[in-house]
């Protein structure tokens, strides 16, 4: 019976000293809010107005888990991330009792469904594309149709590489290094690779930020390393140059990239040595005749003027030279942190710029050479087929294939915790994401993206999905209408119109 007294004594005295803490707590933030004069809420509400805050940030969780329909979230809604989830999971992805999609709202794709589709679809496999047949000593031959976009090592983790490299080997798909360099963990799992050269050419750059010619005979030296990829700009910021903090930069991070450890890394918001069309296709067929691989650029479209400069450029050389492929990237924002204004303002979405950019191709003579990819919010099969109506010869994704390892959509990529270990280095956050078992799901994913991609061109009476074309595809207008993309992009002369 003592020791219970001397217990509860024990219990009660511990009471009495957490409530004496917590009012003296509370006393304390009474006087800082109080007497600080950065915060109006604060200053007015001492303690009770921190709640504001609490909530604020708790809110895009509840939102994302309570309150928000499935199709309402931005970018991604819970219906789009569900089919990934699913999908790369192999978990069956039919759904029962009618679409939960408002199939009236403006922009919404609708595919023209033919009346004798074949019998036997499934028969038939996706055509063998070759890129820099023509110019390239050692061009690339591919028959998938969706393939992993860029993603920087540093941006993203190690095992989010392994797994990625693994998986684009096991679905024979292409892995694109993003900006961030050739690491071993891209090579490891032994999926083909396409080396991005961001404006900073990290990973195959000169102390001053030139090109090493020397590493980048050495990175095309890798039988893996199938073509190369010049960016102009990307999604998330067009016009702006990409940034890693210092927290990121780790000794193998800052090995890889080529530059100092512990340092915010800044990449210039273009190639100081490329100014105009003149000089980019110097840079393409330096590039190119320094690998004797494919070339290409990334840019996110705001015009096709540009490119008809470029495009007649490459017919006062005679025709020989230009890229062997253009990545349409989408000016909706991607996966890199960046400005509101540039995400939510700049650059023309991949709808309108795709049909500009083949149009543009066409009109030059050069839409048989020139290969064209789409990317930018294709993450589900009926945006993927949106875009080979349009004309695409292959989609690319990033963020697709996040939600495949396992992204919650929890808006930290910027933070360093990530809470599933995806696009942080904290090595405890990191140890969720287990490669080996991710990677099986990037393969799903792909598979069954590109199963389902052929379904809905097996209904429209093609072939496979690079047989479609523009009146396979309607757009839903603001008032409720339907209208032909061969209607808003009526170019004659497109193989795609």
């Amino acid at each position: 019976m003592e020791l219970v007294n001397q217990v509860l004594a024990l219990l009660a005295y511990l009471f009495v000293l957490t409530a004496g803490l917590a009012a003296l707590g509370v006393i304390v933030l009474y006087i800082v809010d109080r007497t600080q004069t950065k915060h109006a809420i604060r200053r007015n509400y001492p303690v009770v107005g921190r709640f504001r805050y609490f909530f604020e940030e708790l809110g895009e969780f509840f939102r994302q888990y309570f309150f928000a329909m499935d199709r309402e979230e931005m970018p991604f809604n819970r219906a789009e991330r569900s089919w990934v989830y699913r999908a790369a999971k192999g978990i069956d992805n039919t759904v029962a009792f009618g679409s939960t999609r408002d199939l009236g709202r403006a922009g919404t794709p609708v595919f023209v469904n033919d009346p004798w589709p074949a019998l036997d679809p499934d028969s038939v496999a996706p055509e063998v594309v070759t890129i820099g047949a023509e110019l390239c000593r050692h061009p690339y031959s591919t028959d998938r149709i969706l393939h992993v976009s860029g993603m920087s090592f540093g941006a993203i983790s190690k095992p989010a590489i392994r797994a990625l490299s693994k998986g684009a080997r096991m679905a024979g798909c292409w892995l694109n290094t993003g900006e961030g360099g050739l690491s071993p963990y891209h090579l490891e799992g032994g999926a083909d690779i396409v080396f991005q050269i961001g404006t900073a050419r990290y990973g195959v750059r000169n102390p001053d930020g030139t090109l090493d010619e020397e590493k980048l005979q050495q990175i095309a030296a890798h039988e893996q390393v199938r073509m190369f990829e010049i960016k102009l700009s990307q999604g998330a910021k067009p016009g702006k140059g990409g940034m890693l903090p210092g927290a990121k930069v780790t000794e193998e991070i800052a090995a890889v990239r080529g530059i100092p450890v512990g340092q915010e890394s800044l990449s210039p918001n273009r190639h100081p040595d490329v100014a105009n069309a003149g000089e980019l296709l110097d840079f393409i067929d330096r590039v190119r005749e320094l690998t004797g691989k494919p070339v290409g650029f990334k840019a996110v479209i705001g015009s096709a003027d540009w490119l008809r400069e470029l495009f007649a450029e490459v017919r006062s050389r005679g025709g020989m030279a230009g890229p062997d492929f253009i990545t349409v990237d989408s000016g909706d924002g991607g996966t890199g942190a960046a400005p509101m204004p540039l995400m939510d303002c700049v650059g023309l979405t991949v709808r309108e710029s795709l049909p500009l950019v083949i149009d543009a191709l066409v009109e030059a003579g050069m839409r048989d050479r020139v290969k064209v990819i789409a990317s930018g919010k294709m993450i589900i099969p009926s945006a993927v087929a949106s875009a080979f109506c349009m004309g695409a010869d292959f989609v690319v994704t990033a963020r697709g294939f996040m939600f495949s390892l396992g992204c919650i959509q929890a808006m930290k990529c910027n933070l360093n915790t990530c809470p599933t270990g995806i696009t942080t280095h904290d090595k405890h956050l990191q140890r969720g994401l287990v490669p080996a078992d991710k990677a099986e799901r990037v393969a799903r994913y792909q598979r069954q993206m590109e199963k389902e991609v052929a379904m809905i061109a097996h209904s429209c009476g093609a072939a496979e999905p690079r047989h479609l074309r523009r009146h396979h595809c309607r757009i839903v207008q603001a008032n409720g209408t339907t209208v032909p993309i061969n209607e808003l992009y009526p170019y004659a002369g497109s193989n795609r119109a």
